[in-house]
């Protein structure tokens, strides 16, 4: 009897915590934007705010895509290079190829054909993904700088208007976090009501058990990855919007922000447990740690220890150990 008692207890207090882990992140993020305001009252500005959104936006489109590949247990370590790469596509596309709005749908397809291609050598190599994508990687920046020449890739000021859809506004908000709504809800749509998000979870959680019910999941996983690169790709045609440019190294430092966004926002680098809905809330803690760092005054240099820590902590905290009984 004793034992029969015990039993439900356990099981609330396993709820209870699962429960309290899930919104770790939202006070998180509450804490730090009530720290950063009481230290930088200016900090909660309209001017502030608007510029937190645009810059969140192009993290939070880099991360979402990278959301469904580590939601698959797997890694995506080429997405950086996959946005540097599709937006000096974009950029010669408009300027010198002439190709109008074009030139960022190619760009957004050369995302997408890089992720197909880092999926099929993730599944049908059998190469780890950790593997597959850091080789990649090399090649969409070697591929960059090669079609660049070694050099960024000015976009004309005859051809601005066709980068408003990206850096322009609409009734006074950047169109940078309307793409991100979209990406928002569109990636929950995928997630919530698809068979591959359903899937995507059933894998991540026990793969082995996945393949043994039946399911394609080499498939799946294709999937995720060119739903990552496709990201990465639109990403990197912000990037050349924003900056005016293409350039192999335009993407330079969101990697680690990226993966950070998602395990920060409660999503196990182990896979099964996750959504982008708490990529959102990762992305804007991100946001806020760096832009609260810039008013507060810590170094430029100092902000990547600081991601560093973050993202220890994060892994830390949301990694099953149950799927990991050996760390190596």
């Amino acid at each position: 009897m004793k034992r029969q008692s015990s039993t439900p207890s356990r099981h609330l207090a396993v709820l209870d915590s699962d429960t309290f882990r899930q919104f770790v992140p939202l006070i998180m993020l509450g804490l730090l934007v009530i720290l950063v305001s009481v230290l930088s009252p200016e900090f909660l500005s309209a001017q502030t705010l608007v510029v937190l959104a645009s810059d969140t936006a192009v993290l939070f489109v880099l991360a979402a895509g990278v959301t469904f590949v580590i939601m698959l247990g797997g890694i995506d370590l080429s997405i950086q290079a996959i946005a540097a790469l599709c937006s000096v596509i974009a950029a010669l596309a408009l300027s010198k190829w002439q190709l109008g709005y074009m030139s960022f749908v190619l760009g957004l397809l050369a995302g997408l054909a890089a992720g197909i291609l880092n999926g099929i050598v993730h599944t049908r190599v059998r190469i780890p993904s950790f593997i597959a994508t850091l080789a990649s990687s090399g090649v969409w920046v070697g591929t960059a700088l090669f079609i660049s020449n070694g050099g960024n890739v000015p976009i004309a000021i005859h051809d601005s208007n066709y980068v408003q859809w990206a850096i322009g506004r609409t009734l006074g908000i950047p169109n940078e976090v309307f793409i991100g709504g979209i990406i928002l809800i569109f990636s929950f749509i995928v997630q919530r009501y698809t068979s591959f998000g359903r899937y995507s979870t059933a894998i991540g959680a026990g793969e082995a058990a996945t393949w043994a019910s039946g399911v394609s999941v080499n498939r799946y996983k294709v999937i995720a990855f060119a739903i990552s690169g496709a990201m990465a790709g639109l990403a990197g045609v912000m990037l050349a919007a924003r900056q005016s440019a293409g350039s192999a190294r335009s993407a330079d430092g969101f990697l680690l922000l990226a993966i950070a966004t998602v395990i920060v926002g409660g999503t196990a680098i182990t896979g099964g447990v996750g959504s982008v809905t708490r990529t959102i809330i990762g992305a804007l803690i991100v946001s806020v740690v760096r832009i609260g760092m810039t008013f507060v005054g810590v170094d430029i240099f100092a902000q990547q220890i600081v991601f560093g820590i973050m993202l220890v902590l994060a892994v830390a905290v949301t990694i099953d150990r149950s799927k990991i009984p050996i760390v190596k």
